[in-house]
């Protein structure tokens, strides 16, 4: 009786404990199945936002060349074919090209997949034919992947839709890694069994997993084996196929499934690993290449095609075999592809930024407007102003050009460093950043390094000058040594670069030979408040010490805020704020944020037009001549160059009409580097700008501004022919109401006075028989004036009279 008794107890027991690990086994299947609804229905990814160049635009008069073109197409992996039937592929014929494009969604627009005919001279483009109607005129590329800003875990990926993938890539798929995927219930127990077996008796290690087990793996759970995680894998495998259908979950794995490692950056998904591979997109991709990625499922480090590329093509014939064997391909196709070789891109771009100096300046722009998790994890699109042609050029350049200054003094120049920006004057787009040479760091030299700037702000002496309307550009000033005392300093006594003075010279002479003594007089003269109003008007928020050597560049300014100032003077006096971004497009398509143009008059246009140039003559006969031995001097460029106290510094500023550019040299523990900007940062701007397709420097000519002839000694009014007559703008106002004999004979001609005071000699002849007729009106008369200055008589000698005469015409 109490045997019955124990046995119905312990019965009773084993019941509970059964019924209690039922209850507990779903309790844990619900919260797993909680997890796994949770993830696959929600926010599955954290997509990086992917920063994008600007477009290229085509379109009649475009300035871009067979070569632009071409190299942009080398950007963007188009391929050059015999024919254009593919999205991605181009034919050269020259100077004509045909481009069968692969279409873009901006978010707001689209450009469609269309073929494009454009025809050019060799400098523009002249015809853009197309496929697709457009109302615009406008054909846009799609625009090159510059990088991403990437989630916490480093994670990048490419989202795709099933319905757009290859079917040869999921027919390979299948028959490599699960064949009975649309039988089985997340779950193989064949295939568990013969893996055990084939483990079990030294065979060929295998996994035995389904797709969807790969999918929970990597999806939910940690690489850890052991009997746990493989429990827990199986049971949310089934899970995963109760809840949803073999499309969702094969979809899911095609963007989930890691294959390959750029770095720090893990390549997840078919769609990423296509551009990194290939530098194609998905469905551009032959069956040889899809085979390849495929075949990476197993071991992306293993099968890598640039560490073991024999292993990753047996790797590939694999999946190709699996193809043949299981009636996805024919034996001629199977032939066909394993004759291919890999075929891969030589170096992946896509994990790292191409332009990191760039990509740099774009995530500080962001990060004043967007909290960092939602630029990490919202799969947002920004559009910036990056032209990768532009960009492509400045780094190749800076390269070449700083080697050849190392290469001359390696002693002195070992470890040489530098910063290039470019913007258009324009819009103050910035197309291109330098940051340093060698690998980006960081440390941004573009922003980061502020250095003194010498004599890249003389121009806001001379500009500040012919503002007032005191001075011309011809106007006299004297270039004698100086000595300023006051504000607390000892006496301040500049010096030229020459070490010499040069006494009295013309204003724009001062400034295109960049006279140090001369630039303090006048700068003194005009008032040291005078100049740190303007070089605030051009955008520098630094507190400036208001002492005299900052008349000679004694600031300490990035070479971002010098493009700044730079862009106004090339702009008519016009400052657009600098901006390397356009717009920000969410996961959706929807615009976030536009960044229009924000555009204001900071300088008078008639001030700068006459700055513009005194500009162009530093190019012409200054410190900057030397890039006419390069450039062609018809595109009247504009520019100054700048060196600070023992030669640590070298600068030089200035533009076209379409690229404004600014370069700095020098090293980051200040030491002297014995180049002055003419010598060092001057040629690495030439360098960068005979890359690009330059406009001529055209600044519109200001209502208040004339082109007269001018008597250089005497600066009164004067004629073509004349000697010693220079042709320059000028002030209305400042416009002199005096001429020369000569100038009043060769714009008036030589007439009687029809009327006013004329003077007769002792023959009863005029003394002068000139009158004037364009000259200042007085004041409520409707007549003109002009005082003639008549030369010495010639036999004696008697100074000459000044006679008046008067013309209503």
């Amino acid at each position: 009786m109490n045997l019955s008794r124990g046995f119905a107890f312990i019965s009773m027991v084993l019941v509970i404990i059964i019924l209690a690990g039922f209850v507990g086994l779903g309790i844990y299947t619900v919260r797993l199945d909680y997890i796994v609804r949770d993830k696959f229905e929600g926010k599955r990814w954290e997509i990086p936002a992917k920063v994008f160049a600007r477009p290229l635009e085509l379109f009649n008069g475009a300035l871009v060349t067979p070569d632009n073109l071409k190299q942009e197409l080398k950007l963007l992996n188009y391929k050059k074919t015999d024919n254009y039937e593919s999205p991605g592929t181009y034919v050269d014929k020259g100077s004509m090209v045909y481009v069968h494009t692969r279409g873009f969604d901006f978010g707001d627009s689209t450009e469609p997949e269309q073929v494009l005919e454009i025809t050019t001279d060799g400098q523009q483009v002249i015809d853009v034919r197309s496929t697709q109607q457009n109302g615009t005129g406008i054909a846009r590329l799609e625009p090159i992947l510059v990088g991403g800003i990437y989630p916490r875990h480093n994670e990048d990926r490419v989202l795709i839709q099933l319905p757009k993938v290859p079917q040869p890539l999921i027919d390979a798929l299948i028959a490599t890694e699960d064949r009975k995927f649309y039988n089985h219930h997340g779950v193989s127990l064949r295939g568990i069994a013969r893996a055990m077996v084939s483990n079990m008796t030294g065979g060929p290690r295998q996994g035995g997993s389904t797709l969807t087990q790969q999918l929970v793996k990597n999806f939910y759970l940690s690489p850890e084996r052991t009997l746990k995680r493989k429990a827990n894998e199986a049971l949310m495998a089934l899970l995963v196929e109760m809840h949803y259908s073999k499309n969702d979950i094969l979809e899911a794995y095609l963007n989930e499934v890691n294959l390959g490692q750029n770095g720090n950056y893990s390549i997840n998904g078919f769609g990423l690993a296509s551009q990194f591979y290939f530098g194609q997109p998905l469905n551009e991709l032959k069956l040889p290449q899809m085979a390849f990625l495929v075949g990476l499922v197993k071991g992306p480090s293993l099968y890598n095609p640039w560490r073991n590329p024999k292993l990753a093509l047996e790797r590939r014939n694999v999946v190709l075999h699996n193809m043949l064997v299981t009636g996805r391909i024919d034996q001629q196709q199977y032939d066909d592809a394993i004759k291919t070789k890999l075929n891969v891109i030589k170096k992946p771009t896509i994990g790292q930024s191409l332009f990191p100096d760039f990509l740099d300046v774009v995530r500080r722009q962001l990060k004043e407007e967007y909290q960092e998790v939602d630029l990490t994890s919202e799969g947002l699109r920004i559009f910036t102003t990056l032209d990768p042609i532009v960009q492509t050029s400045a780094n190749k350049a800076f390269d070449t050009t700083i080697k050849q200054l190392i290469k001359r003094n390696p002693k002195k120049l070992e470890g040489l460093q530098g910063a290039v920006t470019i913007a258009n004057p324009e819009n103050g787009e910035i197309l291109a950043v330098v940051g340093g040479s060698g690998m980006f760091t960081g440390f941004n030299r573009a922003l980061d390094a502020k250095r003194q700037v010498g004599s890249l702000l003389k121009p806001i002496v001379y500009f500040n000058a012919l503002e007032s309307q005191r001075y011309t550009l011809i106007s006299p000033i004297s270039d004698a040594p100086v000595s300023i005392t006051g504000m607390g300093m000892k006496d301040w006594k500049p010096k030229n670069y020459d070490g010499q003075s040069h006494g009295t010279v013309p204003l724009n002479y001062a400034l295109a030979h960049s006279y140090n003594l001369a630039t303090v007089r006048l700068g003194w003269e005009l008032g040291i408040p005078s100049f740190i109003n303007t070089l605030h008007t051009l955008g520098i928020d630094e507190d400036i010490k208001p002492y005299p050597s900052i008349l000679l560049g004694a600031v300490n300014l990035s070479p971002m805020q010098v493009l700044g100032m730079y862009q106004v003077y090339a702009a008519n006096g016009f400052r657009y704020a600098p901006r390397s971004i356009r717009s920000v497009v969410d996961a959706k398509g929807n615009p976030l944020q536009r960044y229009g143009l924000n555009v204001r008059q900071s300088l008078d246009p008639g001030g700068v037009y006459l700055l513009n140039y005194a500009l162009q003559q530093v190019m012409r006969s200054g410190t900057g001549a030397s890039a006419y031995a390069t450039l062609p001097s018809n595109l009247n460029l504009a520019g100054k160059s700048g060196t600070t106290n023992d030669a640590r510094d070298s600068w030089f500023a200035g533009y076209s009409g379409n690229y404004v550019a600014v370069v700095w040299l020098g090293h980051d523990d200040n030491s002297p580097i014995g180049l002055t900007g003419s010598s060092g940062a001057l040629p690495v701007w030439i360098n960068v700008m005979k890359q690009l397709n330059l406009a001529p420097v055209e600044p519109v000519q200001p209502t208040d501004v004339q082109w007269q002839w001018i008597d250089q000694a005497s600066g009164n009014l004067s004629a073509q022919g004349c000697p010693g007559a220079t042709y320059i703008p000028m002030l209305a106002s400042t416009v002199p109401g005096q001429a020369t004999p000569c100038g009043m004979l060769h714009l008036y001609g030589s007439q009687e006075a029809p009327y006013g005071e004329t003077e007769l000699d002792e023959n009863g002849q005029p003394v002068y028989q000139q009158y004037a007729r364009r000259v200042p009106e007085p004041a409520n008369t409707g007549e003109a004036s002009i005082n003639l200055e008549l030369p010495p008589d010639p036999e004696t000698g008697k100074p000459p009279v000044v006679r008046r005469f008067w013309s209503s015409e």
